[in-house]
């Protein structure tokens, strides 16, 4: 054998110090930059004007509308989004059946269109002149403008969080739990709360996690099928973009401060629940 096939491959920790702290130095400061700086800029512009502005901002008739819209648009689609999830990966995992492929490509499709796209095309559904914009107008239902076409946009673009979750961790887990449950004589309903909600709860309440700060935070779609239409159907980030544009500086920080610290609150259960159950979580993000 020769003395270059005894030769050990390189290992990155090999490398000399200085390409290690420059590396290091390199991700600081471009994690400074572009996630840090801004973090810091919405708080210090949110404060500029004094505690007495930064509460004002809050308790305006709007604003209260805007934080209740958006409140209520999580509190329905992640629900929604939790069933939907959960049945969807129930079925990918555990049964074989035509199509199941085409699910999956289906679930995924929300981080494939753009969220102004999914918008217009609920608009071309819903809207007064669309396929069924006659019917609705009929019998004087509003879905565009009007809160439930905010609430279906949000389900659209947030429903793939809760099922990309759960299938990699249920098709890992397999069947033989269930089935042994079943052999014992339990019933389909007591399998699934004893057996398989158990073993699947903390990938489950990742998912939720990360599917209830998308609907907190979601613009484009919203945008598009929400018509901006002041103390009615403008949610927070809606709500920012008007109080921007209008040069209400203080006021617009202050709202987004709010929307900062919703994601830094989910940033830090998501935070501990990897450092808890990392090797579960690992698991349910594996494909």
């Amino acid at each position: 054998m020769s003395r270059s096939s005894k030769r050990r491959p390189r290992s990155v920790i090999s490398e000399p110090a200085w390409v290690r702290l420059a590396l290091i130095a390199l991700a600081l400061v471009f994690l400074g930059l572009f996630l840090l700086a801004p973090l810091f800029v919405v708080f210090a512009e949110a404060l500029q004007g004094g505690i007495g502005a930064y509460v004002e901002a809050f308790t305006e008739p709007d604003a209260l509308a805007a934080i209740r819209l958006t409140l209520i648009t999580a509190a329905i689609a992640v629900p929604l989004n939790i069933v939907f999830g959960v049945a969807a990966a129930w079925a990918i995992a555990k049964f074989e059946f035509a199509g199941k492929s085409l699910l999956v490509t289906f679930i995924d499709l929300p981080f494939s269109v753009s969220p102004v796209i999914a918008g217009l095309i609920y608009v071309l559904l819903f809207g007064a002149h669309g396929w069924f914009g006659p019917w609705l107008v009929a019998n004087d239902v509003e879905i565009i403008f009007a809160v439930p076409g905010i609430v279906i946009a949000t389900i659209f673009v947030t429903f793939p969080f809760v099922a990309r979750e759960l299938i990699p961790l249920m098709q890992e887990q397999g069947n033989e739990e269930e089935e042994a449950a079943l052999s014992l004589g339990a019933g389909g309903w007591q399998t699934f709360r004893r057996v398989t909600l158990p073993n699947i709860k903390w990938g489950l309440i990742y998912g939720v996690l990360l599917c209830n700060a998308r609907a907190m935070g979601e613009f484009g779609a919203v945008s598009v099928v929400s018509g901006h239409i002041r103390g009615e159907t403008n949610t927070m980030p809606l709500h920012v973009e008007i109080l921007y544009n209008e040069y209400n500086f203080t006021a617009a920080f202050a709202i987004a401060s709010l929307l900062a610290l919703l994601a830094l609150v989910t940033l830090a259960l998501k935070t501990a629940l990897e450092w808890r159950y990392g090797a579960e979580l690992a698991a349910a993000r594996r494909l």
